[in-house]
């Protein structure tokens, strides 16, 4: 599909755009199902700490990243030269005490400038019981301060939080299966535990980078989506052929080791990622 003007004027507007349908909701159910297998036949591949690039050993995630349904509303936002950055599984079991502190995702990235964009694709409901995607509007203006915590039920790698957020002011991004989310790489956003009955998923492709993009710290595993070749200042990423082969197994723990050195600079302390 295709963003429409309006769409677009929201986006650069407020930093967010939702809901945006990519995919009929029978198809979320049917990746769901492949990821909860997966997740079953590689328990030590997939799991709450080791969320990170599955795409890198997961073709059918690899060719979700690709989807044009997700793709074009991208390159409408950022030209046609894409390369992806990350993709993280964001997986909150029911009940459980799972939340993610208001953060801008830019700020430990090491990317400049911010032309990117963070695509969050549902495969279950994501609603505010269940622990939604909230967001600052306009909060993309600005760069903040950010406080590092390391608290156990904080699903970021340091635990980051900005704090002096006014929480009324958030707009939560609900969406049914096969809808997805686009935010600003700056965009103030979080995510308050599951305390619904069932579980909620969903995948982050963290984030499409647009061709002027570049490292400003560390090593950087991308993977190629669209259009001009993946620039040299960046690692090019394979594409999985067989899921969870030792070669695929290999370049996802070479892309995860560089991810955290990026993640973790100037970090008192590291979680396994």
């Amino acid at each position: 599909m295709s963003l429409e003007p309006h769409q677009i004027d929201q986006y650069e507007r407020e930093g967010w755009l939702a809901p945006i349908r990519v995919m009929s909701e029978a198809r979320a159910d049917d990746l769901h199902e492949q990821l909860c297998r997966a997740e079953r036949e590689r328990p030590e591949d997939l799991h709450a700490t080791h969320r990170n690039n599955p795409h890198l050993v997961v073709p059918f995630l690899a060719d979700l990243a690709r989807d044009p349904a997700i793709v074009t509303p991208v390159q409408q936002l950022l030209g046609p030269d894409l390369t992806l950055w990350s993709t993280v599984l964001f997986a909150k079991e029911p009940d459980s005490s799972a939340f993610v502190s208001w953060h801008q995702d830019a700020r430990y990235m090491a990317l400049e400038p911010a032309d990117f964009v963070t695509a969050w694709v549902a495969l279950t409901p994501s609603t505010v019981e269940s622990g939604c995607v909230s967001v600052i509007p306009r909060s993309h203006r600005e760069r903040r301060d950010h406080v590092d915590t390391y608290a156990d039920d904080n699903i970021l790698t340091r635990g980051q939080r900005v704090d002096g957020i006014d929480d009324a002011s958030a707009v939560h991004l609900e969406l049914r299966p096969g809808e997805m989310s686009l935010h600003h790489p700056w965009l103030v956003h979080g995510s308050q535990p599951n305390r619904s009955a069932g579980r909620r998923v969903g995948v982050a492709m963290q984030s499409y980078l647009g061709a002027g993009v570049r490292p400003t710290l560390g090593e950087h595993h991308v993977m190629h989506i669209s259009g001009r070749p993946v620039h040299p200042s960046f690692v090019e990423a394979p594409s999985p052929t067989v899921a969870f082969g030792p070669a695929a197994r290999a370049a996802r723990a070479a892309a995860n080791a560089a991810f955290a050195d990026v993640l973790y600079a100037g970090a008192e302390q590291r979680r396994a990622l």
